[in-house]
């Protein structure tokens, strides 16, 4: 491991302390203030609508200036702001505000960190997995806390948990050494990456599989919680959901060496086909387990697929716009899922996870990725 290696993990870590917090719990937050399915549906559509915007262009503004560490970081503090606001809103209208202004910020935080990574591995021959593994582990703990303060504080303590592990994000981007320098374009990156094949058949291919994961994301948590699952065992279930998931990203080079880009991606379309039955089938906890378990799949091998196809076809002074672009495919599709979820699953319950089961299998049978040579 290099000097770099440390401090990105400490980066991911803190980044997906907050997710581990967000996605489980935001929900439940904004249920537990009154609102409908519809509502929380809603909100959580209007974000991803707004980070569709914001991810690419903090993307760009990146590349444009060269300055990666100052986004990153300025949008971790936004969002850490926006956290508070959830902690202190109680409509309708200002929950959205708050959900809002933390996709402005947070949008293109992430995929930046994973730009700015996967360069210093490739350029220093450290494991990205690994590395990537500690925002993995953060998020085990984070979801973990977060179900035990909210189970004895209450769903709005969470917000103050989430603007914590926000700032220290910022604070972490910091301590990255500088990007090096690199020749920046002066205009048409958009074009660029849209351009480059492989790209293309990967936004098709991220959009479908990770995109399925938008009903477990805006209604697992109320669904399990309308079942009879105490908040611990929810943030249980969550954390659960990734301990396989560090395991792949920790040891699973061998796996993606074998596999490449298009094995990963049949593998995670045909574990969410398989998850997302079980979700909708059953809240019988040890099948909830086995759903949870092929997180490692649905999530974790779609993601090295996508990082293996960013790394090998993009080059570095688009990275940071690539990145965010494939952001906001995912998040497009995610957007449109969530809107179409909440009216959903308050007319069906757990039955709208078969709607995200037909979308991972459509993944598997046009296999856009198939073609692709890594």
């Amino acid at each position: 491991m290099t000097s770099s290696a440390p401090r990105f993990a400490l980066v991911f870590a803190a980044q997906f302390a907050a997710v581990g917090v967000t996605l489980p719990f935001i929900p439940p937050l904004l249920a537990s203030r009154g609102l409908t399915a519809a509502e929380v549906g809603t909100i959580l559509a209007a974000g991803a609508s707004v980070r569709l915007l914001s991810g690419p262009l903090g993307g760009r503004l990146a590349d444009a200036l060269g300055r990666p560490r100052m986004v990153m970081a300025a949008g971790a503090l936004l969002a850490a702001v926006a956290a508070g606001l959830y902690g202190i809103a109680t409509d309708f209208v200002g929950l959205l505000a708050a959900n809002l202004l933390f996709a402005l910020g947070f949008a293109s935080v992430v995929p930046l960190g994973d730009a700015m990574a996967l360069r210093a591995a490739r350029e220093e021959r450290w494991d990205y997995g690994r590395v990537r593994a500690a925002g993995s582990a953060a998020f085990i703990a984070a979801a973990g806390l977060s179900g035990w303060l909210a189970e004895r504080a209450g769903a709005g303590s969470i917000a103050w948990l989430l603007a914590a592990t926000l700032a220290a994000a910022a604070v972490a981007t910091l301590a990255l050494p500088p990007a090096p320098a690199i020749a920046r374009r002066g205009g048409g990156a958009f074009r660029a990456v849209l351009a480059l094949p492989a790209f293309r058949r990967l936004l098709l291919c991220s959009a479908l599989i990770q995109g399925s994961h938008a009903a477990y994301y805006a209604f697992g948590s109320i669904h399990w919680e309308a079942a009879g699952l105490s908040g611990t065992v929810i943030g249980l279930l969550w954390a659960w959901s990734v301990v396989a998931e560090v395991a792949l990203f920790a040891w699973g080079r061998p796996l993606a060496e074998r596999f490449g880009a298009p094995g990963l991606a049949a593998i995670a379309a045909a574990a969410a086909c398989l998850r997302w039955g079980l979700t909708a089938g059953t809240v019988w906890l040890p099948a909830l387990m086995v759903a949870q378990a092929l997180h490692a799949l649905t999530f974790g091998a779609m993601h090295l697929a996508a990082m293996r196809v960013l790394q090998a076809s993009v080059p570095p002074a688009v990275a940071g716009t690539a990145q965010t672009l494939h952001g906001a495919a995912v998040g497009a599709v995610m957007m449109l899922a969530t809107l179409a979820a909440g009216p959903a699953y308050a007319a069906m319950g757990g039955a709208v996870f078969w709607g995200m089961a037909a979308m991972a299998a459509l993944a598997l049978v046009l296999r856009p990725l198939a073609r692709l040579e890594t």
